[in-house]
């Protein structure tokens, strides 16, 4: 069994072009399965997973142990240790894909997760910022720094387009076309898209590509973003950027760059924009997912008629 996981994400991030954080999830998720089975099996307990081949080592782990009955005890055990309800979907979830994966490639018959349902979660509407909210969010970083000209470049790329963390990480010099302002980005499932950019954002990304430090920091050739070595930027250095800038900013909130998606989404929704186009410029592959930015538009407007309205 542990090979054939080895094998799920193997195809989870050559064919389906998932990001480190989703692999790293699956490999937490599976893991822990593994360890599971393992006790039920009166096994001893093996190496964890790993992502990097070179650390891998495929231990015995018979099938026969990962059934619809010990899926439902683990997924019990979960709640049992007060694990949060998304963590409990979520690594159901990866333990459904890794069972279907299974029943495609004829190592398993059927699927045994496939009617096991996690807990419900509460619908939570995103929380997008407001206009003001940006501009502060904006001015943060000091731009008479490469570092913080880069950062700034970052949001605005952010704002202008609606991309996800993962997709700005991945974006290369040959995907932007800067005279026409458009941007091909390559999304969930290897699925591409292309979309324009604001001729604001384009400014800024010019002035970060020819900055002198840049050019001389550079070791990645393709790479837009690149961290303070000179590589590609992750996502996690994003991320630790972002709400230092958020410390710094005196914002309160939880606001992540996944935020500015749906900050942008609302204000595109705000502004006119029809759901099946902001659904084309999100990469949603289902209409139902952008449907739910008309909610947050009419809480949003509430929220501020209260807030303006003399007699609320």
């Amino acid at each position: 069994m542990i090979a054939s996981i080895y094998s799920f994400l193997d195809y989870l991030k050559m064919v389906k072009s998932a990001s480190p954080h989703t692999l790293r999830n699956y490999c937490l998720d599976l893991n822990g399965l593994k360890i599971f089975l393992e006790e039920r099996g009166n096994l001893a307990p093996s190496s964890p997973l790993q992502l990097a081949t070179e650390k891998r080592k495929v231990s015995e782990l018979p099938f026969s142990l990962f059934t619809k009955e010990h899926v439902r005890m683990y997924i019990a055990k979960l709640i049992e240790n007060g694990k949060a309800k998304r963590t409990i979907k979520r690594c159901l979830s990866s333990i459904k894909s890794f069972a279907h994966y299974c029943v495609v490639q004829k190592i398993l018959l059927e699927n045994p997760a496939e009617t096991i349902h996690g807990p419900r979660l509460p619908k939570e509407l995103p929380s997008p910022m407001t206009y003001a909210q940006v501009e502060v969010l904006m001015a943060t970083p000091d731009i008479s720094k490469y570092h913080g000209l880069r950062d700034r470049c970052l949001m605005e790329l952010f704002y202008s387009s609606g991309l996800r963390i993962s997709e700005i990480v991945a974006v290369n010099k040959q995907d932007f076309d800067l005279s026409t302002h458009l941007i091909r980005i390559r999304g969930k499932g290897k699925k591409e898209r292309i979309i324009p950019v604001t001729s604001n954002a384009i400014q800024w990304i010019q002035t970060y590509l020819n900055h002198p430090d840049r050019k001389r920091l550079e070791k990645d050739p393709q790479a837009i973003f690149l961290n303070r070595f000179g590589r590609r930027i992750s996502t996690r250095s994003i991320d630790r950027s972002f709400q230092e800038y958020l410390r710094r900013s005196g914002l309160s909130g939880h606001i992540t760059p996944h935020t500015i998606r749906h900050t942008i989404a609302t204000h595109w929704l705000e502004s006119g924009m029809d759901l099946k186009t902001i659904q084309a410029l999100l990469g949603h592959s289902s209409l139902e997912t952008t449907t739910v930015y008309t909610q947050v538009s009419v809480k949003l407007k509430k929220q501020t008629h209260q807030e303006a309205h003399p007699h609320a």
